[in-house]
C-alpha cells in the first residue's frame, strides 16, 4: 500500500479530495468504501492516526449512523466492536479515508491534508 484512498464516487468531498491529490501529483489506489470498506487492521492504523478517538472514524451525518442509533450506542462499545462494525459497513466510515504505510487522514480539510502530505 503506497497511497490508498477509500471514497464514494457520488461524494462531493471525496471528489474535492481526489482533485487535491491530483494537483499535487499524487495518484492513489482508489477503493470504493461502500463495497470494500477498510479492514480492521487499516481501521486500527487510522484510529492511531486520529489519536484513538473512535468517533472521528464515523460518518456521523450519515443515514446508517442515525438508523443504528450510533450516537447512543458508541460509548458502550469496545474498540474491537467498533472496528468490526466499521469493517462490516463502509457507509458508517467518515470519508474520504486515506492511508499510507505510516498512518492516515480521514475527512477532507485542506489545511490538515497539507500538513499530512507536506504539500
Amino acid at each position: 500500500m503506497s497511497l490508498r484512498f477509500y471514497g464514494y464516487a457520488k461524494c462531493d468531498t471525496c471528489r474535492k479530495a481526489l482533485k487535491y491529490l491530483s494537483e499535487r501529483g499524487l495518484e492513489p489506489e482508489i477503493v470504493p468504501i461502500r463495497e470494500r470498506p477498510p479492514g480492521v487492521g487499516e481501521l486500527r492504523l487510522m484510529l492511531e492516526a486520529v489519536g484513538g478517538d473512535v468517533r472521528r472514524l464515523f460518518n456521523t451525518s450519515g443515514q446508517d449512523y442515525r438508523a443504528l442509533n450510533m450516537s447512543e450506542r458508541l460509548p458502550g462499545l469496545s474498540v474491537d466492536e467498533v472496528l468490526n462494525l466499521l469493517a462490516a459497513n463502509g457507509n458508517l466510515i467518515r470519508r474520504p479515508f486515506v492511508l499510507v504505510p505510516s498512518g492516515g487522514v480521514v475527512g477532507f480539510k485542506p489545511a490538515e491534508w497539507s500538513e499530512f502530505f507536506g504539500a
